[in-house]
This record gives C-alpha cells, structure tokens and sequence, in this order.
C-alpha cells in the first residue's frame, strides 16, 4: 500500500534521499527531489528544528516521509548509517565537522555505501576562512557581490528575501550537484561528496553580469545599468492606487508598442539617448500615475508591450495565466506553487502534505528493510 508521503512517479521514481533536518535550503533542496518523485526520508531531531513554524504548515517538508532520531542518542548514529546503506543521496546542512562529530559524516556514510552520494549544504562552503563561522543569507549574498546590485542608489541595498542565497545560490545548485553526481555514480559505482556553498552558487548567477562589467557595459554601482533599475523601460511605476505595473520592452519593437499604449509616442525617441532618460522616466512615472493597476493591465492585455501587473503573494495563483496552467495548487488547505519543471513523460505532483516528525518511522523501517528504526529494533 502506498502511503501519502511516498513517491508514485516522476524521473527520480526510486531514488532514495535521506535528509538530515535543518532549516532553509537544505530542506527545499530535499522537497524539490522529493517534488521530482525521490522517497525522500527526513530525519527529524526531537523536539523539532525550533524555526516556529508549525510543521503542519512547512510545505517544504511536502512529499517526504519523517523519523526521528536522535543523533546525540547512543544508537542515534547507527540508525542513520543504516538509512545511509539503503540510499542513494543524502543531505546535510550542518556546520563543517559536524556531522563527522555526529558520526554521520562522508566517511562513516560511504563506508557502508560507497555509491553514496553525500550533498554538504552551508553557506560558506566546507573551507576558507569563514567556513566556521555562523551565517544567514544576507552575509551571503552580501560578500558575493550581489546584493550590492539590488536597490537605489542612494538607499541601503534591498533585501530580496531569502529567494537570492538560500534558494537560488543554495539549494537548486545542491540539486544540480547530487543529481550530477548520482549520473556518475551510476555510471561508475563511486558516489562522492558535493560541497554545496551558497556563496558559490549565488557568486555562479552574477556570472552575466560579470562578463558585462569587464566589456565596459555595467557599471558597479546600483541602479545605473540596463536590468537594474537604472534604465526607464525596465523597471516599476507606482500606479494611481499605489499598486504598481512592472515595465520591460528591451527590444524596439517591444518598446513602440509600450510607448504607444501608454500615450507617449513623443517620448519614444529618448530611449536611444540615455541624457534623455530621465525625462523618458518622469514621462512614464506619470502616466502610469493616471490610472489603477488594474486599468493598465486591461491597457497592456494582450500586448507584446512586455507590461505586467506586480501582484502580492496572495494575489498571483489567481491570476488567469498561472491559475490556467496549474503553476500554484491547493493541497491540504495550503495553497503552493506546484512542482516545477515539468515532464511529458513522467508528471510530478504533490502527493503529501507536510510530514509530520516521526510519523512515517514504521513505513520506512519496513519499506527500506532498516528495522533498528523501530523502538524494538525488531
């Protein structure tokens, strides 16, 4: 019998995870593995990993399976190898050297499997001088580079949640690495270690930009380049009920057609030159002024004029593209963004709400034949 956390299809049908519990990107890391159809087996610590959020409500514990045990335990570590054997990938976020103290580390893991694939997610990666130290995303995205880019030019940098490190920089280039990795492993029966850093992930996405900056076509400082804020047909305009239009027609043609919908083909000459650029802004900041978002968007439908409206969380999975394409769902109660990418031949979807710490221990003591998980070992 299948249960709700275990994995029915998708491309990594049969893949087995194993999660150390942590907090952010290792846990979305794990959720989008689990997303793709891993049987993904979470273990939790007792008493929770203390974010505050109620594990009822963490969806990216969807799709996965939960145990608990305590690694501090005399068994906890025995059990966790056990889990280690019968797997393919697991993933830890800990400080470097922990999981070696915990006796979870690569060692102990590939020892009893060496086709293990073992994803290390930190911050700052497993060496260098601040490998030890402690860390959220802003840091890391600080010392890239990156948030220096985000904002005004004459206010701190923006905060772009935690979307730009944690998830961007750190999670999906974990699950670029495990996947790589798996490939080689299958291959060649050698499973190996995946160092996943956020300050090289987020570091790896600035990558355009970089090679812009050395050309001589962005300068470093916010708000003065084309994708930045500092051109005037890229960028958002406050509207006349405080919402807001978000504006890009890079392309000319795109462009006619924007400055014309927006009533303002006198103007269309200033994109060609930039000491006209701020007349070009104060020109669009005040039509855009003259009428609700909504009216705008009724202006700009159907439009290759590339406007759309900027809408709240709340307000995106009922927009009329997103809700016809499925892109957020409804499952549990939770409304969420849906699995993504997607596949003609093997389709993902949630299957499972949040796990639940330790709820699934007995479905995975016998479905991955590791009876030490249970109380009685037997």
């Amino acid at each position: 019998m299948t249960v709700a956390g275990t994995p029915g299809h998708g491309p990594l049908a049969g893949v087995r995870v194993v999660e150390l519990a942590g907090i952010g990107p290792g846990p979305f890391a794990a959720m989008l593995l689990a997303d793709l159809g891993a049987d993904v087996v979470r273990v939790d610590r007792p008493g929770g990993p203390g974010i505050g959020v109620d594990p009822a409500y963490d969806t990216t514990n969807r799709n996965k399976r939960s145990v608990i045990i305590d690694l501090k335990s005399e068994d906890g570590p025995a059990r966790v190898l056990d889990l280690a054997e019968r797997a393919d990938i697991l993933i830890e976020g800990y400080r470097p050297g922990v999981a070696e103290r915990l006796g979870v580390g690569p060692e102990a893991c590939r020892a009893r499997n060496p086709r293990l694939v073992y994803g290390r997610m930190t911050g700052w990666g497993q060496e260098g001088p601040l490998a030890h130290r402690a860390g959220h995303d802003i840091a890391y995205i600080a010392l890239t580079g990156t948030l220096g880019m985000i904002g005004e030019p004459d206010e701190p940098p923006s905060v772009p949640a935690n979307l730009l490190g944690d998830y961007a920089g750190g999670s999906l280039y974990l699950v670029v690495g495990v996947l790589a990795a798996l490939h080689h492993a299958r291959a060649t029966g050698a499973g190996q270690v995946v160092d996943a850093a956020i300050v090289d992930g987020t570091a790896h996405l600035s990558t355009m930009i970089h090679g812009m900056m050395a050309a001589g076509a962005w300068q470093d400082r916010r708000r003065a380049n084309l994708l930045d804020g500092g051109c005037p047909y890229y960028g958002t305009y406050e509207t006349a009920d405080g919402r807001h239009m978000a504006v890009g027609p890079l392309e000319q043609h795109f462009y006619d057609e924007f400055v014309e919908l927006l009533g303002i083909p006198e103007l269309g000459p200033a994109r060609r030159d930039p000491a006209r650029w701020e007349e070009l802004r104060e020109g669009v900041a005040a039509r855009f002024r003259t009428r609700t978002r909504d009216e705008w968007t009724a202006v700009f439908e159907g439009s290759d004029a590339c406007v759309a409206p900027v809408l709240s969380l709340r307000e995106a999975p009922a927009h009329p593209h997103l809700a016809a394409r499925g892109t957020f769902v409804d499952h549990g109660g939770i409304t969420q963004p849906a699995p993504a990418p997607r596949f003609s031949a093997t389709p993902t979807s949630v299957r499972g709400g949040p796990a639940q710490p330790g709820v699934d221990t007995a479905d995975v003591a016998r479905d991955w034949d590791v009876p030490r998980l249970t109380k009685d070992g037997g």
